[in-house]
Formats: C-alpha cells, structure tokens, sequence
C-alpha cells in the first residue's frame, strides 16, 4: 500500500482532479483516505440515481469516501453549510474549490478496481481484481 498526500486549489474541480491524478499516477485501485477543504461550488446527485443538484454557496467538505482507478471513480460527498446544516450525494463534476482541498489516498496493492455493466442495478458497477501488480 502506496499513500499519495496533495493539496487543490482555488478554482480546481475537485472530481476531475482527482481523477486527473490517479490516472496520471496509473493508480488502479485506491479510496479516500481523508479530504477537508471547502467549495464555493458543488455538484451532486441525489439518492433518486437520477436528480442532480447545483450549490452556489460556501460550503465546508466535512466528508469525501470512495473508490478510484483509471478505469472509473465513484465519490459521495458530504458538505457543511453556513448555518452547519449537512448536504451529500454522489459526487459530479462542477464541485469547485474555494480555498483548498487537502487530500489523502491510499493505493492498494495488487488490487485492481474496473467498471463493469449490472443489469441488476442498471449501472456500471465494481469490479474487483485481485493479482500481481504490473511490472
């Protein structure tokens, strides 16, 4: 096990950051160890699979946890308003950093996470590898 410490910035997406990262370090399995930082924007979807909504306010990530690959990335976020009332769901694209995203992942060794069709669920669902890692 591998862990990969980096810090966002103002204006970053926070999703497609981190998917930038673990595709440039050809991580094929990881989870969010810790993230804290804050967003003046977000994105997520609700638990509907289908409804998404769009926050324009500041808002501290109290919680970031999932699983990522470059093959596919699957976030929930959990976010703390002004008044500490908490919003989450499925992380999307669009969530902005205000100030800073701390972020802390661990690789796993000789996993490997894939995407792969259920038609129980309808999604692309996980796929675990288990195995040597590549030389």
């Amino acid at each position: 096990m591998r862990t990969h410490c980096f810090r966002l910035r103002r204006g970053d997406d926070l999703r497609q950051s981190l998917e930038r990262y673990v595709r440039e370090q050809h991580i094929r399995a990881a989870v969010v160890l810790s993230a804290v930082g804050c967003v003046n924007r977000a994105v997520i979807r609700d638990a509907s699979g289908v409804t998404v909504h769009t926050l324009e306010e500041h808002l501290e990530i109290v919680s970031l946890m999932g699983t990522l690959s470059e093959e596919r990335t699957h976030l929930h976020i959990a976010l703390s308003r002004e008044d500490l009332s908490t919003v989450g769901g499925h992380l999307k694209d669009g969530c902005i950093v205000n100030t800073t995203a701390e972020v802390v992942l661990l690789e796993l060794s000789g996993v490997a996470f894939g995407a792969g069709y259920d038609p129980e669920t309808g999604y692309d669902e996980l796929v675990i590898s288990h195995g040597e890692e590549p030389k």
